[in-house]
């Protein structure tokens, strides 16, 4: 398996010392980055010469809109504003192509309202789909994929689940737009992750997974496994069920932690759970889905507890 992490964890380095410093844990393969925000202190230049050194790839970009498009991204009623988002994304899709990246992975954490009558749903949801065939059009060598979240830091997010975000690609219509997956903004939306995801991969439209934890009322960030286990275990089974071949993103916020222990103990966790899926075995775990029978799903618990 493919492994990245959260960068912004290490928030006392530059990026390119940030690339050094995790180079070091086994496991770790690619990162992705922030644009513009970890372009600000280390120029593109350095950063590839970074990643070549200690034969790291990159993953994705991710474009960060911050304080000036708090009114929305690409669904902003500002035709300028909207165009600026519109544009970072496509610069963001020139720096991956520079960096030898993939994918652009969009989170419209703006993008949404918080109170009733505030926006026109229909004509907004029409200006998005748009602005994504053109950074699709724009991007059609690479992967575009949403990020869903229900909520934060606006009340009510545009772009809240797996099935508006579906619905979302379908209107679009790009080949090469898909869905990235946030396990922790899954359980904030009440959503049983495996559940979303293999909807998701039947459609072929599963781009990336960010990979963390959460108590469901929050984005808690924390470490792979550590709350929901038994589902972050189905997670990692329908991962493998459906042949997931890219990066698994560990979006985890080390507060308190020390990042390049938690940065191993997930890459620990995802590996041991790969492992008890390896050793109960697929096929078993397919003949007690296929059964539907919850009472005899519990020895898959069971067998994780020997």
């Amino acid at each position: 398996m493919k492994f990245a992490t959260r960068l912004n964890s290490f928030s006392n380095c530059s990026i390119v010392e940030t690339i050094d410093q995790i180079a070091a844990v086994s496991g770790l393969t690619h990162v992705d980055l922030n644009y513009p925000e970890h372009f600000q202190t280390n120029s593109v230049e350095d950063i590839k010469d970074a990643l070549e050194r200690n034969n790291i790839k990159l993953n994705a970009i991710a474009p960060r809109f911050r304080s000036e498009f708090i009114n929305g991204e690409l669904g902003n009623s500002d035709p300028e504003v909207a165009r600026k988002a519109i544009e970072m994304c496509k610069k963001s899709i020139d720096v991956c192509r520079e960096l030898g990246g993939e994918h652009i992975i969009i989170w419209l954490g703006y993008e949404g309202f918080d109170y009733s009558f505030q926006i026109n749903y229909a004509q907004v949801w029409n200006q998005v789909a748009r602005a994504f065939e053109e950074i699709c059009r724009y991007g059609s060598n690479l992967k575009i994929s949403i990020e869903y979240k229900p909520f934060q830091p606006r009340a009510y997010s545009f772009i809240s689940s797996y099935a508006d975000t579906l619905l979302m690609v379908g209107d679009v219509g790009a080949a090469n737009l898909g869905v990235t997956l946030d396990f922790c903004h899954m359980l904030m939306k009440a959503e049983n992750p495996s559940y979303g995801l293999s909807l998701v991969a039947e459609r072929n439209k599963l781009h990336g997974v960010h990979l963390n934890d959460g108590n469901k009322l929050n984005d808690d960030g924390l470490m792979v496994g550590s709350v929901n286990f038994i589902q972050t275990l189905e997670f990692i089974f329908y991962l493998k069920k459906y042949n997931y071949q890219g990066v698994v993103y560990f979006d985890t916020f080390p507060v308190r932690e020390q990042p390049l222990e938690e940065l191993k103990a997930n890459i620990a966790m995802f590996d041991k759970l790969d492992q008890l899926i390896d050793e109960i075995g697929i096929i078993r775990i397919q003949s007690i889905i296929d059964r539907n029978d919850a009472v005899a799903a519990q020895a898959i618990m069971f067998a994780c507890l020997k």
